[in-house]
C-alpha cells in the first residue's frame, strides 16, 4: 500500500475544521513534500516526524514521500499534525494498518526522541471532531484531561509514537484520561475588604447585575483598583456553554492550568498600561492570537491607569465593545474572537494625582484635560457606569462603617437580578440588559411611559446627552429594577441610573 490517510484538526481562531492528512510514496529520489497551505512550523515537520519515526524503532521509507492536508484551501499552522503525518506516513509505507485508526482523530507534537508532547488549543480541536460526529479522538498524555471535558467524545491519550505504534498493530490499550477533579471552591479578593465606598459598591453591583462596562475616577489610594479586583466575586460562575468557550480561548493562548478541568469563574484580565494593540485585541503573523480582550471574554477586562494606555490601544476597543467580537485580518486570512466583556477603566484625575483630590493638585487646566483627554468621547460613551471615587474617610478605614457586604451577599443579589432578566428578555434572544438593543426597549412593550422617562429626553434634546447615551441609561434602569425586585423601571430607577452614567448625584 502507497496511500494512507489519517484525521486531524486545524484551527482558524476558535473554530476547528476537520482536516484529512494524506500521505502517499511513490518511486523516485527519497523526499518529503509537504501541501496543504502549511506554515513554517509544519514544514519543519519533515525533520521531527523522520526522527520520531527511526529514534522509535521504525522504518523510514527511502522513496518520495508527498504529504497532503486537506482541504488544501484552509491554511494549516503548528506541530499539532505531526503524530497524524507519523501514522500516515507509516500506514502508507505498509508497516501499520490503519483500520484501528479510522474515523479517530489524532492530535499530537513529536519530539525527537519519539515522546508525544502537549500542543495548544486541544479543546476546541476536540470540540470540532465532537461536531463533526466522530466520537474517538487520541491526543497527547498532557492534554487528556483538558480533552475529556468535552461531551460524548471517547478521549484515550499517548506519550509516545511506540505507544500509538504498538495500539495500531497489536491493540495494546493506550492511557486514560485521569480523573475529573473536583470543582475548587471559589477563592479571591473579597468586597468585606473595601472600606467605605458605597457609591462604588452599588456602581460594581449594578455593573455586575446587568453586564454594564464601568468606569471609575478618582485620586489614588481611594480604592479604584480594590473595587475593580472584586468584581470577579460578585459573577455568577459560567454555564457549561461558556466554560466551554471561555477555556477554549484559553487552551489556545496555552494560560490553562496543567489540571485541564473547565474554567468556571469569569476570567480576568489585567494588562499594563504598556500593552501594545496586538497584545491587547490580539494579533501577530501568520493567523492572529487572540489577545487580552478574548482572553476576559464572559469576564471582567480591566484597564488601570487607562489614561497611560495608548491612544491607539484605547480606540481599538470601541468596535468590540460594541460587538462583543474582534476581527483580525491578515494577508493569510482572517480571525474572529469572540469578546464580550466587562470592561473597567481606572483613572487618576490629573498627572501629578495627589492624594488629596482637586484641593492639594497642582496641574493646570491644560494638563489635566490632556491627561484625560486620552479616553475620548466616543469610548467613555460606551461606559454605562461613570462614576467618581471618593477619597476614604478616616472613620471608614477604620472599620466603623457597618455597611461593608461580603462577596457572598452581593453576589446572591446579582444572580436573583440576571435570572429576571435572563427570563424577561429570553423570547427576544438576550441574557444581560446590557445586551438589549435600544429599538427594542424603545418599542411596546418595553418602552417606558413617558412621565418616566421625560428627565432624560429632556438631556437628549439639550445635546447634553447621545443617543447611545440615551439607551444606556435605560438599560441601566432596568437593571437597577432587577436589583430591587420591581418588573418595570419607574422614574427614581431612571434617575439613579443618570446618575450613575453621567456621575451626578442622583
Amino acid at each position: 500500500m502507497s496511500y494512507a490517510k489519517v484525521l486531524a484538526v486545524g484551527l482558524v481562531g476558535v473554530t476547528g475544521h476537520l482536516v484529512e492528512v494524506e500521505a502517499d510514496l511513490s518511486p523516485g529520489l527519497p523526499a518529503v513534500i509537504i501541501s496543504g497551505l502549511p506554515d513554517t512550523a509544519l514544514h519543519e515537520a519533515r525533520d521531527r516526524v523522520r526522527a520520531a519515526v527511526v529514534n522509535s524503532g521504525q522504518r523510514w521509507p527511502n522513496r518520495r514521500i508527498t504529504l497532503n492536508l486537506l482541504p488544501a484551501t484552509l491554511p494549516k499552522r503548528g506541530s499539532a499534525f505531526d503524530l497524524a503525518i507519523a501514522v500516515a506516513l507509516l500506514g502508507a509505507a505498509g508497516e501499520l494498518p490503519l483500520l484501528p485508526v479510522e474515523g479517530v482523530v489524532v492530535l499530537g507534537e513529536l519530539g525527537l526522541d519519539g515522546t508525544v508532547r502537549p500542543i495548544r488549543g486541544v479543546l476546541p480541536m476536540v470540540a470540532a471532531a465532537a461536531r463533526a460526529g466522530l466520537g474517538r479522538v487520541v491526543v497527547p498524555a498532557g492534554n487528556a484531561a483538558e480533552a475529556a471535558v468535552v461531551p460524548g467524545v471517547r478521549v484515550r491519550a499517548v506519550d509516545t509514537l511506540h505507544r500509538l505504534v504498538a495500539f495500531v498493530r497489536d491493540g495494546t490499550p493506550l492511557l486514560e484520561p485521569p480523573p475529573a477533579l473536583p470543582v475548587e471552591a471559589s477563592s479571591g479578593p473579597d468586597l468585606a475588604d473595601i472600606a467605605g465606598q458605597a457609591l462604588g459598591r452599588r456602581a460594581l453591583e449594578v455593573a455586575a447585575a446587568g453586564g454594564h462596562h464601568l468606569s471609575l475616577l478618582g485620586p489614588p489610594g481611594a480604592g479604584k483598583t480594590m473595587l475593580a479586583e472584586r468584581l470577579p466575586s460578585i459573577l455568577p460562575e459560567l454555564d457549561d456553554e461558556d466554560a466551554l468557550e471561555v477555556t477554549a480561548l484559553h487552551s489556545i493562548a496555552g494560560t490553562l492550568p496543567p489540571d485541564g478541568r473547565l474554567l468556571r469563574r469569569p476570567p480576568f484580565q489585567a494588562p499594563h498600561h504598556s500593552a501594545t494593540v496586538p497584545a491587547l485585541v490580539g494579533g501577530g503573523s501568520g493567523l492572529a492570537r487572540p489577545g487580552a480582550l478574548s482572553l476576559a471574554h464572559r469576564g471582567v477586562l480591566f484597564l488601570d491607569e487607562a489614561a497611560e494606555f495608548s491612544k491607539g490601544a484605547l480606540e481599538a476597543l470601541r468596535q468590540p465593545l460594541e460587538s462583543g467580537y474582534v476581527h483580525l485580518a491578515r494577508a493569510r486570512g482572517g480571525t474572529r474572537y469572540p469578546a464580550r466583556v466587562q470592561l473597567v477603566l481606572a483613572a487618576n484625575p490629573c498627572p501629578c494625582a495627589r492624594p488629596g483630590g482637586d484641593t492639594l493638585c497642582e496641574c493646570s487646566p491644560l494638563a489635566r484635560r490632556r491627561y484625560l483627554g486620552r479616553l475620548s468621547g466616543p469610548l467613555l460613551d460606551r461606559i454605562d457606569v461613570q462614576i467618581r471615587v471618593l477619597p476614604v474617610r478616616a472613620a471608614e478605614l477604620m472599620g466603623t462603617d457597618p455597611d461593608g457586604e461580603p462577596s457572598a451577599t452581593v453576589a446572591a443579589r446579582v444572580a436573583l437580578a440576571r435570572r429576571a432578566a435572563a427570563e424577561r428578555w429570553a423570547p427576544v434572544g438576550y441574557r444581560l440588559n446590557a445586551e438589549v438593543s435600544g429599538p427594542l426597549l424603545r418599542r411596546p412593550p418595553w418602552r417606558l411611559a413617558a412621565q418616566t422617562t421625560a428627565e432624560l429626553r429632556g438631556r437628549l434634546d439639550r445635546g447634553s446627552l447621545s443617543a447611545r447615551g440615551f439607551d444606556r441609561i435605560i438599560r441601566l434602569a432596568w437593571t437597577i429594577a432587577d436589583l430591587d425586585g420591581r418588573t418595570r423601571p419607574d422614574r427614581e430607577d431612571v434617575r439613579e441610573a443618570t446618575g450613575l452614567r453621567t456621575g451626578e448625584e442622583a
